[in-house]
């Protein structure tokens, strides 16, 4: 089973990030206080990522960037994120095509830009229901939000390591007093 989980479909700017984690039946322990990435603060879900791994060897990232969102749009930009989190576990040795992939929500968005066949399922609340799933948005949030403060130090008037991307009043007021950057996502700027 590998647990997949996004974050990032709703900002201005920045990447879609897609966490992978790869579940095996014999698991029967994961880092304690894992849950869903929106139900843990900001300060827990560093040290929960960084233990991850002990727990869960095979992870994967997959990004897309804000120009691809642009090019094609969210969905196909999250299905591109999910394929190449999977080429990534496939390089790790996991036998990705006779895996399950398991989405949280209720649309299966990634099976037609899949380039080989995959099952794929679906579940409301697998981020809460489904330690794998959680351990993908734990692990999707951190490097996502890591990715938005490191652009923060080039481009400080956005306020990024605050507002991760996201439209709040703050950011938007800079992208009307200073345009936008290779960062933000220009089709979806719209005030």
């Amino acid at each position: 089973m590998i647990g997949c989980d996004e974050v990032g479909r709703g900002p201005l700017a920045g990447p879609v990030v897609v966490g992978l984690v790869v579940w095996e039946p014999t698991q029967g322990e994961w880092p304690e206080g894992l849950r869903d990435s929106k139900a843990l603060s900001e300060k827990k879900r560093p040290a929960i990522a960084e233990a991850l791994p002990e727990f869960f060897p095979h992870h994967a990232i997959g990004e897309a960037s804000p120009q691809e969102i642009d090019a094609r749009g969210i969905v196909a930009a999250l299905a591109t994120a999910v394929v190449r989190g999977l080429r990534d576990l496939a390089a790790q040795g996991v036998a990705v095509g006779s895996s399950v992939l398991l989405l949280d929500g209720s649309h299966d968005f990634v099976t037609p830009h899949l380039p080989h066949p995959l099952a794929v399922r679906t579940q409301e609340k697998a981020d809460r229901d489904c330690v794998s799933v959680a351990a993908a948005s734990v692990l999707a949030k951190v490097h996502r939000d890591a990715t938005m403060v490191r652009y923060a130090d080039t481009y400080p008037e956005y306020g990024f390591e605050s507002n991760k991307g996201y439209g709040s009043a703050g950011h938007r007021q800079a992208i009307t007093d200073h345009g936008v950057t290779e960062v933000h996502r220009t089709t979806w700027i719209h005030f």
